[in-house]
């Protein structure tokens, strides 16, 4: 291979390796949500991790676009538990209780 080959093989393990580790952060911060996430979100969330520093892989390690799909596959499904969650329950521990937005094109009668 040619030097610019090597060169574009290292960029693109580097923006894969940036991508997998910002997503791993994210799914990190859902730490706090886990406890009323129930058993489903757990498994979710623990195996998005383990899959991503685990060195069995899908594809070799210097390619991180399977860590980085498994990890967004985990980020969508616990977005989704803790909308469903939300939508019926009392808010999370933590966090403010609002009452719903108001609608921006409604008139105030005074």
């Amino acid at each position: 291979m040619s030097r610019e080959a090597w060169v574009l093989v290292g960029v693109v393990a580097v923006v894969t390796l940036v991508g997998a580790v910002l997503l791993a952060v994210r799914v990190i911060r859902t730490r706090r949500l886990l406890g009323t996430l129930g058993v489903k979100g757990k498994v979710a969330f623990y195996g998005a991790l383990l899959y991503t520093v685990l060195p069995i892989d899908v594809l070799p390690d210097p390619i991180y676009l399977d860590d980085m799909a498994v990890l967004t596959g985990a980020l969508i499904y616990l977005g989704r538990l803790v909308r469903h969650r939300r939508a019926g329950s009392p808010p999370l521990p933590g966090r403010p209780v609002t009452g719903p937005e108001p609608d921006p094109h409604r008139r105030r009668v005074p």
